[in-house]
């Protein structure tokens, strides 16, 4: 039989994930299929316990499910443990399993696709939100020289910080908070807009400082010119989007699910081409 996935959000008839999981279900022979669903913003919980009744053997899961995957599992991934929410459900089983590849997606794209390695590198990220905090385990894994943190809210970057500083099981790069006030003649070898102000046109109160020619400026949002993409641009800085996490992190899933590994390369060209 056909082994079905799909993607859970509210709403979800923009996803790109159906897309990118048909083609490689075609690269690697799997016999699978994958749909987009909308679940009622009042029902997720019993729409992933139908779907797990109905043989569903995975779910990625995104806005504004993410918190509510990671409630609803019976067993949690160290990710999704530290961002405390889920973009991945494993249903093949009697548990419900949690996973967040997002900064796992992050981190390939970065380092295997722009070839930037963060290992010994200054690295600024920007909001300390849902999007920051699923990524902000793996980048500290990768043994930044200093991982700064800037949000507007402390509380938030500290309990960041909390998280980080309990992992016991490998070395991390301890976060250091800061204010926006105090990045002026600070330079960073790479940036990370984990914010959401690409959706607004809202440009950041970050100066041209944190940014050089050897900067690679990464926006996780994709398909749009941000207003931090145009200053990072403007200074000469490498500039990036959020395209090739979103395909990354799709990978990361599928491996979890099928145990290979598809050719993203080949997905983000034609993504790019749409």
């Amino acid at each position: 039989m056909t082994d079905k996935y799909a993607v859970l959000g509210n709403p979800i008839a923009h996803s790109k994930s159906p897309m990118i999981h048909t083609e490689f279900a075609k690269q690697t022979n799997q016999d699978m299929q994958y749909e987009a669903i909308l679940s009622p913003l009042d029902s997720f919980a019993d729409t992933v316990r139908r779907l797990k009744a109905e043989g569903y053997k995975g779910l990625n899961v995104t806005v504004p499910f993410k918190f509510e995957a990671y409630n609803l599992a019976s067993q949690h991934k160290p990710s999704a443990m530290n961002a405390e929410a889920a973009n991945t459900l494993m249903l093949d089983g009697a548990d419900i399993v949690a996973d967040n590849t997002d900064g796992a997606g992050l981190v390939t794209d970065i380092q295997q696709n722009f070839a930037v390695a963060l290992q010994g590198k200054r690295v600024l990220m920007i909001g300390a939100g849902g999007a920051a905090q699923g990524v902000a385990l793996d980048i500290a894994k990768n043994a930044p020289a200093i991982f700064v943190v800037v949000n507007r809210s402390m509380d938030k970057v500290s309990a960041m910080q909390k998280k980080i500083a309990v992992i016991k099981d490998y070395p991390v790069t301890a976060i250091t908070a800061t204010r926006f006030e105090s990045l002026d003649g600070q330079n960073f070898d790479v940036v990370i807009n984990a914010t959401s102000t690409g959706l607004t046109d809202s440009a950041l109160p970050i100066p041209d400082s944190i940014f050089s020619k050897s900067t690679l400026a990464y926006d996780m949002m994709y398909g749009r010119e941000t207003p931090f993409m145009q200053q990072a641009r403007a200074t000469g800085a490498q500039v990036a989007d959020g395209l090739g996490m979103l395909v990354e992190q799709a990978a990361e899933a599928f491996y979890c699910w099928r145990g290979v590994r598809p050719d993203t390369q080949t997905v983000m060209q034609q993504m790019r081409a749409l």
